[in-house]
């Protein structure tokens, strides 16, 4: 990313893959109030942009040292009426709630409550040698409970344990090694590749099945097993004209050429 001044999340939409760009870096990419309505505004026009099919999470590193992510929420922010922890809940379950696949490109370490932005997302690409922290217990907060849940569902009970009840940081490496993470790439460059593979080929994906598959993986994951509505998406999926298409592609060895219906 080649921007310098700080401001509210930017959002860029190339084809079906649109980018939401954290860009503070002097800050490190902190969290304000701002931020947090820009993050909400922004999932909701992309969820609502049927052509968009994939959404990265990214933050602008340049100029920073050592690179991070995020390093959560702006802590002065606890304090101000309306805000705080219950603003801040809203944005991964929304991101979480989105129809596109969303990918967070961890490109440095993240901390605190943007742990849970990156959990958030449905898949991860990270890079080596960075860091996960939970500092939560350290700064005397309980967490919200939907960040709790995924935290578990996401990392398992015991390296959510391990990352709330001890406070350290967490290398990325470990966080791959339960699979939590798609890739982690060993340098800059490479991630960059990673990370445009990996949109790439969810883009390519049949958008009507990866999203209703998405959203029943989500209920599975939180125990919500509703079985006639999953008969459905499937049902729905199987009379598709993406279907059709995908059979039609293998016959004729080619790439498919989906449309979302």
């Amino acid at each position: 990313m080649t921007e310098t001044a700080a401001s509210t999340p930017l959002v860029r939409i190339d084809g079906p893959i649109a980018t939401i760009v954290l860009n503070r870096p002097a800050q490190r990419n902190a969290l304000h109030d701002a931020d947090l309505h820009a993050l909400l505004e922004a999932c909701a026009r992309l969820d609502a942009d049927t052509s968009v099919r994939v959404v990265v999470l990214a933050a602008n590193t340049a100029g920073q040292k050592r690179p991070v992510f995020c390093a959560g929420y702006n802590l002065g922010g606890f304090d101000d009426e309306g805000h705080g922890p219950g603003l801040f809940e809203k944005v991964p379950d929304a991101i979480e709630a989105m129809r596109p696949v969303t990918i967070c490109a961890l490109k440095g370490s993240v901390y605190g409550g943007a742990t849970d932005l990156a959990l958030a997302c449905d898949l991860r690409v990270g890079l080596a040698g960075t860091e996960f922290r939970m500092p939560a217990a350290a700064l005397g907060l309980h967490y919200y409970p939907s960040g709790l849940r995924r935290y578990v569902t996401r990392l398992g009970p015991d390296l959510a344990k391990r990352a709330f009840l001890t406070a350290k940081a967490l290398p990325i490496e470990a966080l791959a090694a339960v699979g939590a993470f798609e890739s982690v790439a060993p340098d800059a460059d490479a991630f960059d590749a990673t990370l445009a593979a990996l949109a790439t080929t969810v883009a390519g994906l049949a958008p009507l099945a990866a999203q209703s598959t998405k959203r029943s993986l989500n209920e599975i994951a939180e125990g919500r097993w509703d079985l006639p509505a999953l008969r459905e998406r499937e049902r729905v999926a199987h009379a598709s004209e993406d279907f059709a298409e995908g059979r039609a592609a293998v016959a004729a060895k080619r790439p498919p050429r989906f449309t979302g219906r």
